[in-house]
């Protein structure tokens, strides 16, 4: 507890000498910090965002273009093989055996139009011709799925297709050196699982070929290497990025994957040589060549970063066999972010200043009005309740100030009200405790005689020789002496200084007892009795006797002041802080006048008529209620009635449950 109290202590004292503007500004300087560095994270997220997005948008159409360009080089080679499929010269010199004819025809399309093979076979599939490897032919080409596939559907095929190191032979040792790549240690690839790829991709189509009457003579199929050839790659670059550079490096660029490893591309390496033989990232050829989805994010390539696009390669059976890649370098991207981030700060830095410099003076124009309210309210601690502050303003500081100014003249109107009450109330302390030393001795001193004359005239009463006139004369002595001896009575009572036997009891039940008492007297017979009692109220620490004595001497005077009946009504419940249980004793009838109003609770002071009364009545419960801690206040409008309300206080248990 110490080590906390300790703590916290500097902080307290340092918070009480910071001032009113200095907190204003540190919490205005904090929100708008706050808001700033909010809304800035927030831009800068969502710049980040939109970049990326935009750029991952346009390597998705990018990619869309590479296909296109990709597929186009297939279907180039499926009209070339489609047209020279209805040249006679090639079908009449295979239906003929002419191999010199097929030779001179087929070298002519080879090398015209720049194919890596271009071979015919016979009606069973076997090579007829090789245009790259002449010297081999009569080998099957039923395993090959291009070739099977056009001869068993009698139509056009294209497609991708691997082919293995002994196939690549058959069709020239320099295809086969051309398709053979170093696989090379990438950064974020997978593990190697070995050194050197000896097979082959590469684009083919494949049309068989018919005689004049529609009889099927063999296949004509041919197509292009990819290993190490780049006019696909460069042409998607070209036509992509038209040669964009960042800081002398290319900002787009494109690449052919057999698996995981490039075999054409125009990403270099750091030696400034074609990537070639360099693999994919791990998580690429997850995403791609494991479950045959399109990668559409940044990257790792090679040596840099690029926001990439990916799409596997299949060949004509679905198999993934390859993948299709374009990107663009993430520099350019990066630096337009910065430049934007470094923008977007810029304006929040200066708007937070713009803010600091109004706060600083609004919270000056706040700080100066509220320092002279504090000063006023320390006055009016002072007790200088006549001090006044003149408002500067039609604002809510204004306001304040008159409202200040109003609270003042109303401390001030209740100072005074305080003060004549207080010397109303030690008036009548003083005059109470003066009137009761006085009724005691007095009381004292005739009590004896009193009683004398009353013991004395009612044995005359008893005499049988007394004349009429002299027994009334009597009479009236006897009236008389005991109505003295009821005012010795109550003077006692009055001026009764033992203290009372206090017991808890419930206010309820003393509210009953005394209604049986007085509900079947003459002086109720026309009033009608309400009550409306809490059920729930706790037992009370009071004298019963004494409180029954009071709420008595209330209900007596009601029940006066109603001659041609009324209503009384009487109820229980808790005071406002519940540390008092309230009884209230309302009437409907005369009331009482507001100059009596002050005085009724003064000893020998009464609105009744002479002889009716002694005046001592609520003197005596005034006395009651204030020795049990407690209070009597009433309220009255003449011609409506009177409300009596006594106050007890709750015992210490009961109001802290």
């Amino acid at each position: 507890m110490s080590e906390k109290n300790g703590a916290t202590g500097p902080l307290r004292r340092l918070r009480k000498t910071i001032s009113l503007r200095a907190r204003l500004l540190i919490g205005l300087l904090l929100v708008v910090l706050l808001s700033g560095l909010t809304s800035t994270t927030v831009g800068i997220r969502f710049i980040n965002d939109g970049i990326v997005k935009q750029a991952q948008n346009q390597v998705r159409l990018d990619l869309n273009t590479a296909r296109e360009i990709y597929n186009g080089n297939i279907r180039e080679i499926q009209t070339l093989l489609e047209f020279s499929a209805i040249r006679p010269s090639i079908w009449n010199s295979l239906a003929q055996g002419d191999t010199n004819l097929l030779r001179n025809t087929l070298t002519d399309i080879y090398e015209k139009r720049g194919l890596d093979i271009l071979n015919i076979t016979d009606d069973r599939l076997r090579i007829v011709f090789r245009c790259a490897n002449p010297a081999i032919s009569g080998d099957s080409q039923e395993t090959n799925s291009i070739v099977g596939r056009a001869w068993e559907r009698g139509g056009l095929v294209g497609s991708t297709q691997v082919l293995s190191h002994e196939e690549l032979r058959k069709e020239g040792n320099h295809l086969a050196e051309r398709a053979r790549v170093r696989i090379l240690p990438t950064p974020k690839a997978r593990p190697l699982e070995h050194a050197d790829s000896t097979s082959g991709m590469m684009i083919v189509a494949a049309v068989p070929l018919h005689d004049e009457v529609g009889q099927p003579l063999g296949v004509l199929y041919g197509g292009i290497l990819l290993n190490r050839r780049y006019d696909i790659v460069d042409k998607i670059k070209n036509t992509v990025y038209r040669d964009e550079v960042y800081n002398g490096e290319a900002i787009g660029t494109s690449t052919i994957f057999q698996g995981d490893t490039r075999i054409s591309t125009n990403v270099f390496t750091e030696a400034g040589d074609r990537a070639i033989g360099t693999r994919v990232s791990s998580e690429v050829h997850d995403e791609v060549l494991v479950k045959g989805r399109n990668w559409i994010d940044r990257a790792f390539v090679v040596n840099n970063w690029y926001i990439t696009a990916y799409e596997p390669i299949r060949d004509v059976s679905e198999e993934i066999i390859g993948i299709l890649y374009v990107g663009v370098l993430e520099k350019p991207y990066d630096e337009l972010r910065r430049r934007i981030i470094l923008s977007f700060l810029s304006i929040t830095l200066l708007g937070i200043a713009l803010v600091i410099v109004i706060s600083y003076v609004l919270s000056r124009r706040i700080s100066k009005p509220v320092g002279q309210l504090a000063k006023g309210a320390q006055r009016l601690a002072r007790g200088e309740l006549d001090h006044r502050i003149v408002p500067k303003s039609s604002d809510e500081i204004g306001q304040l100030c008159h409202a200040f100014n109003a609270m003042a003249e109303s401390l001030l109107d209740r100072d005074r009200q305080l003060w004549e009450r207080t010397q109303r109330q030690l008036s009548r302390s003083e005059k109470l405790a003066s009137v009761g030393r006085l009724a005691a001795g007095v009381a004292h001193e005739i009590n004896n005689p009193l009683t004398g004359v009353l013991t004395f005239s009612n044995l005359l009463l008893q005499d049988t020789d007394l004349s009429s006139r002299a027994r009334e004369d009597v009479q009236v002595i006897v009236d008389e002496t005991t109505r003295c001896r009821e005012i010795v009575k109550n003077l006692l009572d009055f001026a009764r200084e033992t203290a009372p036997e206090i017991v808890p009891t419930s206010v309820n039940a003393i509210v009953e007892k005394t209604l049986d008492i007085v509900r079947k007297q003459s002086l109720f017979g026309n009033i009608v009795i309400e009550k409306r009692l809490r059920t729930d109220l706790p037992k009370t620490p009071v004298d019963p006797n004494q409180i029954q004595q009071v709420i008595l001497n209330i209900i007596l005077n009601a029940a006066e002041a109603m001659p041609d009946g009324g209503t009384l009504t009487l109820s229980s419940n808790y005071g406002a802080d519940r540390h008092f249980i309230k009884i209230s004793v309302q009437d409907t009838g005369t009331g009482i006048p507001k100059n009596d109003l002050d005085r009724i609770f003064d000893p020998f002071y009464t609105t009744k008529q002479q002889g009716k009364g002694t005046g001592l009545g609520l003197a005596v419960s005034y006395g009651i209620v204030e020795q049990h801690g407690g209070n009597i206040a009433v309220s009255s409008q003449v011609n409506k009635g009177s409300t009596f309300e006594i106050n007890l206080p709750v015992a210490k248990d009961e109001t802290n449950s």
